[in-house]
């Protein structure tokens, strides 16, 4: 049983069924082929941002929109190698095959200081809306990667 696998079926139950207990929980993740006691779900749940709210239809286990923010730096932080830059691009050295993933990531960022990215099988380049920009899009861009 991965736990990667098993966090995201926990995932889908939470986001596709109104949840309210770790009974209800337990039993939906056993139907699914997962037989989890009950501190491995505690674990996983916290280590997901999954929390227990109140909601209109009684209590729901929801996901923290910011809790998914720190599980992409954690994944991140191991696909990228390399973060460069000269005077009018930054270029990201990542992991074979990991460039597409990261600067899908990166463009949904929004970032009002990147104009674009462009990605190889291990390289992205960074180009900024501004040269002027490029010292704080470089700090803005480690800082996203590393969760700093």
């Amino acid at each position: 049983m991965s736990k990667n696998k098993r966090q995201f079926t926990i995932r889908e139950i939470v986001t596709n069924k109104q949840v309210g207990s770790h009974e209800e929980l337990q039993r939906l993740l056993k139907k699914a082929g997962y037989d989890v006691n009950q501190a491995t779900l505690s674990r996983d749940l916290i280590e997901m941002g999954i929390s227990r709210a109140g909601t209109t239809e009684g209590p729901r286990y929801t996901l923290d929109e910011k809790s998914k923010d720190r599980r992409v730096y954690s994944l991140l932080s191991y696909e990228v190698r390399d973060i460069q830059r000269n005077d009018s691009m930054i270029v990201i050295k990542t992991l074979a095959g990991r460039a597409h993933g990261v600067a899908e990531v990166i463009d949904s960022l929004q970032s009002p200081f990147i104009l674009g990215t462009i990605a190889g099988d291990n390289t992205i380049f960074v180009a900024p809306r501004s040269a002027k920009d490029l010292n704080r899009l470089a700090k803005e861009l480690r800082g996203f990667i590393t969760g700093e």
